[in-house]
């Protein structure tokens, strides 16, 4: 069997160039899908005259890779599309690569403190950090995935102890190995040896208020309700008959005595009571009877010389 040699792509850029070491003779072989499932290594049965690209159930390879690049892992994306692990990683492996790609480059990128970007890298001021920690600085796990903005998040993992621990910077790609920027505490922590967790908001005390607060019910012991007071007991009335309205009870009007009859009754009593007191009278014995007396004559009879009893 002759071996060729690739040279090249044709100008349509559909047909393969090779070419032979020995006599260098010129072949031209089409792309095609058959090409593409041997390249892969797939294996074609013998009656089978083209191999269709494998499309996993409900996700395309663009959408795999999509989501690795987002983050996924193989075995999430796995898991979703319902596929062997082996047929997601082939179309996982490239977007892997450019994940892995860009954490490397951000370790080389200058971490941002508040008076500008520092001149050690991240790889450097991570190890420093680390080495003061008393932690292996070897021991590091560095990954990266784009987000929805197109910029990249790095995280890097590590264990202490029995915990493990990550922290997440924002990675800018420019001249001299771009920029990082701490994305949340643990990275501040690491790249910035001046910076204390954000302090608690002081709580004023509050004033205290003269009222006499109600007094707390206490808190042991179920709360009883009041027992209402018996009811008066009414004797059954037969349905039939309705209860007549009762009436609001009318105050009997007020009389006073009439004055002539208050002052009358006052005249009985005190009568009664002088009768009471006064003795009885004793009989008035009866006067004998005295003489005649010969009548004096008046004045004018006297100066008029006339006598009593005859006529003029």
């Amino acid at each position: 069997m002759r071996e060729l040699k690739v040279v090249g792509l044709d100008v349509d850029g559909k047909r393969i160039i090779c070419e032979a070491p020995d006599s260098g003779d010129n072949f031209a072989i089409r792309v095609d899908n058959r090409l593409r499932a041997a390249v892969r290594g797939d294996k074609a049965t013998s009656n089978q005259t083209e191999i269709e690209v494998e499309v996993t159930q409900g996700l395309r390879p663009k959408e795999i890779q999509s989501r690795i690049r987002a983050g996924a892992s193989v075995e999430q994306v796995a898991a979703i599309a319902g596929e062997d692990i082996d047929r997601i990683r082939r179309f996982a492996n490239p977007v892997l690569l450019e994940r892995a790609r860009a954490a490397e480059l951000a370790t080389a990128a200058h971490p941002v403190l508040a008076d500008g970007p520092s001149v050690l890298t991240l790889l450097e001021t991570v190890t420093t950090a680390m080495i003061n920690r008393g932690l292996d600085p070897n021991a590091t796990n560095w990954d990266a995935w784009r987000n929805e903005d197109g910029r990249w998040t790095v995280q890097l993992s590590w264990k202490a102890g029995r915990s493990d621990l990550q922290a997440h910077f924002r990675f800018t790609p420019g001249s001299h190995g771009g920029t990082v920027a701490a994305f949340d505490d643990s990275a501040s922590e690491l790249i910035d040896p001046n910076f204390a967790p954000r302090p608690l908001r002081p709580v004023a005390a509050v004033a205290q208020l003269d009222f006499e607060s109600p007094a707390a019910a206490p808190v042991a012991g179920p709360v009883t309700p009041p027992v209402p007071a018996p009811a008066a007991v009414v004797p059954p009335v037969a349905q039939s008959a309705p209860l007549p309205p009762v009436a609001a009870p009318t105050p009997p009007p007020v009389t006073q005595p009439e004055p002539a009859v208050a002052e009358a009754s006052v005249a009985e009593k005190t009568e009664d009571t002088v009768a009471e007191a006064a003795p009885e009278p004793a009989t008035p014995k009866p006067r004998r009877a005295r003489k005649a007396k010969p009548s004096v004559p008046a004045w004018e009879d006297v100066l008029l010389g006339v006598r009593s009893g005859t006529q003029r």
